[in-house]
């Protein structure tokens, strides 16, 4: 299991990791995806985060980043909310030579329900902001991962994948989500964004909502997921379990230890 955590992250939100889980990463040696929310970026000070950033340094443990999402729309309609999008990214963007992190995770924040009717704006505006945030991160030596949520189908974002190629944007394909909210299998997934396939967050669910189980607890047939992955690409993405419940994450590391295809 050791090599194993060695070659995944392991996420936790920053104001966990700050309080009181630090020590136990440390003594693991797990790999972090620092996850940040509109109040972490308010609350806590640059010097808070160096202190946090370089106890996981001095570990030589890696990081990737997650960024806010909560009530941040990059595709709105509304000037205000991009704008307010952009500011919390901005705060984001000060973390980056802080952490130096192996990537840096955004929601890609399509919802037919919302956006359906209004399809060709929504990518303009999002084309906008993930363009800049993108090159911005890229300077520093990091690479932007767009996550699918609510998308029904990869062509309902591939078109950002396709335009903004060559700008070091990729993808984050996340299994919970998609079985969750997507209405095709992974096999139409992989195929079709395969080419700009990044990162994988990998946790499970019964189909029907976001739980965030261990990987084993639910339906999602993990080791038909890896095998089509290795026909879609045979370099290993970064790798982030997203357990919400401390005892499944050594259920997940239990469990891929045994499918592991790398």
């Amino acid at each position: 299991m050791k090599n194993l955590i060695k070659k995944v992250h392991v996420n936790i939100p920053f104001y966990m990791l700050y309080e009181s889980y630090i020590e136990r990463f440390l003594e693991y040696g797990l790999n972090p995806e620092i996850g940040f929310d509109a109040k972490d970026l308010d609350r806590f000070s640059l010097p808070d985060f160096r202190a946090i950033a370089g106890r996981l340094n001095k570990r030589g443990l890696a990081v990737t980043l997650h960024g806010p999402f909560m009530d941040l729309s990059p595709g709105s309609p509304d000037p205000r909310v991009r704008e307010l999008t952009r500011f919390r990214f901005e705060q984001l963007l000060q973390l980056i030579p802080i952490f130096r992190p192996k990537t840096l995770v955004c929601h890609a924040g399509y919802d037919d329900k919302r956006y359906w009717h209004m399809m060709e704006e929504w990518v303009e505006n999002c084309l906008e902001l993930w363009s800049w945030l993108g090159q911005a991160i890229r300077r520093e030596g990091s690479l932007l991962m767009l996550e699918n949520v609510y998308e029904h189908d990869p062509d309902n974002i591939r078109i950002i994948f396709e335009r903004l190629k060559g700008q070091g944007v990729g993808f984050c394909l996340d299994t919970g989500h998609q079985a969750a909210f997507s209405r095709i299998p992974f096999e139409e997934w992989l195929e079709s964004l395969g080419p700009y396939l990044g990162q994988l967050h990998l946790h499970d669910n019964n189909g029907e909502k976001d739980e965030h189980l261990a990987l084993g607890k639910g339906r999602i047939e993990f080791q038909s997921f890896f095998s089509r992955l290795l026909a879609v690409t045979k370099v290993p993405p970064v790798i982030t379990l997203e357990p919400h419940k401390e005892e499944d994450l050594w259920l997940t590391l239990e469990y891929l230890e045994k499918i592991w295809p790398w």
